[in-house]
């Protein structure tokens, strides 16, 4: 275990230069304490690692120097090649990297990793877009991607869509790129905002010549998670009370949609004396509200809010009106 953290440390030190004892506690999530006398023992073990001392100061290698350690365990080479995907790979132009990074890299294992490495490759394959659905077009993806990696400024034509589409112009710093559920979304600062551009409705872009400074602090991955949770809970912003029988429950999970059937899963709910259990559900509106809770027949009670209730059993009138006994 020590040895597998030493060797983390080492890396750490050699990919990202000069750290902090706090900074390679954080990275390692071992204390401090834990990293003095880590670093000590890498000394110990001849490899040239130094403290500045200072505010500005922290752990580095002498420069120039790099560890030649090779190993890779069975799982990591294997992974590697797992985490390759071909797909979006392709799709940001780098299809061909990818490839020669992966022939390189399997001519450098020894053979036993190399063949299991290789059936990887044969037995898993990652479909990124959900059922019934095809990707994005992306025609405008690479170019993107390019700004991104050499922070150009981009001037783009964009097909906004707020229940109905509407054409704007934008200027934007693009900061990263997200795929998500098998679409591309570009992150960027526009007027001194983050926003998110679905990048198959960028119709046209332009690079300037002008080149920005990415924020210091910013995160991609933090920022997309907390984009993603304000995201749902904007667009499931309606709350609607329903009571289920046990059928319902099940029907309900698989009838309702993922983020109805998660709020169902995480509600800690107890059915009443008639086996049915009350529960708050989200929901894009009243209008999405009702078809969906008509699919669970007779095994779903709207409680509330009264005009989904009143909606619910005109419906319900109207269908019996078809269908008279």
């Amino acid at each position: 275990m020590r040895a597998s953290r030493l060797l983390s440390l080492l890396l750490l030190l050699q990919s990202r230069g000069r750290m902090t004892a706090q900074e390679l506690a954080d990275e390692l999530e071992v204390s401090v304490r834990t990293v003095y006398r880590d670093v000590e023992a890498l000394g110990a073990a001849g490899v040239p690692v130094y403290a500045d001392r200072g505010p500005a100061g922290g752990y580095r290698l002498v420069d120039g120097y790099r560890t030649r350690l090779t190993g890779l365990t069975t799982e990591e080479a294997e992974s590697l090649f797992l985490a390759g995907l071909p797909g979006p790979a392709a799709e940001l132009g780098l299809g061909t990297v990818v490839a020669a990074a992966r022939l390189k890299l399997q001519a450098a294992l020894p053979p036993e990793l190399r063949s299991r490495a290789g059936r990887v490759r044969e037995r898993f394959h990652l479909d990124i877009p959900g059922w019934f659905r095809h990707a994005d077009e992306t025609p405008n993806l690479t170019a993107v991607a390019d700004a991104v990696w050499h922070q150009r400024r981009l001037d783009i034509r964009y097909r906004r869509w707020g229940g109905q589409a509407v054409e704007v112009r934008r200027t934007v710093d693009p900061l990263g790129l997200v795929l998500k559920a098998g679409v591309w979304y570009l992150v960027a600062r526009s007027d001194g905002d983050l926003r998110t551009y679905r990048v198959a409705r960028v119709l046209e872009l332009a690079t300037t010549d002008d080149h920005f400074e990415r924020p210091a602090d910013f995160d991609l991955t933090a920022f997309w998670e907390a984009w993603s949770d304000r995201f749902e809970q904007r667009m499931y912003g309606v709350r609607v009370t329903v009571r289920l029988s046990p059928e319902g429950v099940r029907r309900a999970g698989y009838l309702l949609g993922l983020v109805a059937a998660r709020a169902l899963r995480d509600s800690d709910a107890e059915p009443d004396a008639d086996g049915w259990t009350t529960v708050e559900l989200p929901t894009e509106s009243l209008d999405h509200a009702e078809p969906d809770l008509l699919r669970l027949g007779p095994h779903a009670e709207v409680v509330g809010p009264p005009e989904l209730r009143e909606r619910m059993a005109a419906a319900v009138a109207a269908m019996a009106a078809v269908y008279p006994p």
